[in-house]
């Protein structure tokens, strides 16, 4: 009987996340930005029903960049942990530093066990507070790393030069129209030149703290995005299929299938020998439930 194939821990480790990476890498950018009002979320995405930012909570958005299947099933795990701690406890329990610890032992679990792929997404909690300087904005990675970002953060494809325009436009704590072009241009910025974004091709939404209902988060609409945009140029699309590279593919994100392709974000490539099919995600767990049921309403206060 010959001897299993030995791996180094670190080799293993170094593989596991280099897999992850390179997925990640695949999607459009995701800006996380904080002005005058709230913080903004900006992304380039041609689908209308496939969200790369969500609501979580009344004061809670969620943001991701990577494998729609996968951080689509996060998503909803955080929403029924936010769901059961309100119900169980008070609303005002749910808080995005919570939630933020949640995912990322959870993607700490995944990224550690030997069982199953790690996943290729990286997420976005933010929570927006009455006081500006109180507004939160959590960065998890695919092994669980959970960083605090202040100003603005940028995940997947072209992270470093997104970065340096947002910071060299020095705009945090801005107007909601001035963040909302610092973020645009800085999407379209590439090594081939500048690229104006279609209005239609963008995927916005805010946590505004000026609005009176209990729940802060909105999306803004292509007509609003036009009005705080204003003119800028004919707008060019991104390049096709064809036109560009493999790193720019977001097939895995269920944007820009390729005809023939299967248009289910649920399944995975089955063109791609390294792909493989990702388990369900385990409920996050609640620290301070300790496995018992709810046992109060939530709070009816206005």
């Amino acid at each position: 009987m010959s001897a299993p194939f030995y791996v180094s821990p670190e080799q293993l480790m170094k593989d596991r996340a280099d897999f992850a990476r390179k997925g990640i890498a695949r999607g459009r950018s995701v800006v996380a930005l904080q002005y005058a009002d709230g913080i903004l979320f900006v992304s380039e995405n041609q689908s209308q029903a496939l969200h790369k930012v969500s609501e979580i909570y009344d004061r809670i958005a969620f943001a991701a960049v990577g494998r729609y299947n996968e951080f689509e099933n996060l998503r909803i795990a955080g929403v029924r942990l936010a769901d059961m701690r309100g119900y169980s406890y008070d609303r005002r329990d749910v808080t995005g530093r919570g939630l933020a610890n949640a995912y990322a032992q959870t993607l700490g679990t995944i990224f550690s066990s030997g069982g199953e792929k790690p996943y290729e997404v990286e997420l976005f909690v933010a929570e927006v507070a009455d006081d500006p300087a109180e507004d939160q904005i959590y960065r998890l990675t695919y092994d669980g790393q959970l960083a605090d970002e202040h100003g603005f953060a940028v995940m997947g494809g072209n992270v470093e030069a997104v970065a340096e325009r947002i910071a060299a436009a020095d705009v945090a704590g801005a107007p909601l129209d001035r963040a909302l072009q610092a973020a645009v241009a800085a999407l379209g910025h590439s090594d081939q030149g500048e690229r104006v974004i279609p209005v239609e091709d963008l995927e916005v939404a805010v946590l505004d703290r000026t609005r009176p209902q209990k729940r802060k988060f909105s999306r803004l609409r292509p007509s609003r995005l036009q009005e705080l945009l204003g003119e800028r140029g004919p707008a060019t699309s991104a390049p096709t299929e064809s036109e560009a590279p493999a790193t720019e593919d977001e097939a895995d994100e269920g944007i820009g299938i390729a005809p023939g392709a299967s248009t289910d974000p649920s399944r995975d490539d089955p063109h791609d020998p390294t792909d493989q099919v990702s388990g369900s995600v385990p409920g996050l767990v609640d620290p301070l439930a300790g496995g018992e049921p709810p046992v109060a309403p939530p709070d009816s206060d206005t």
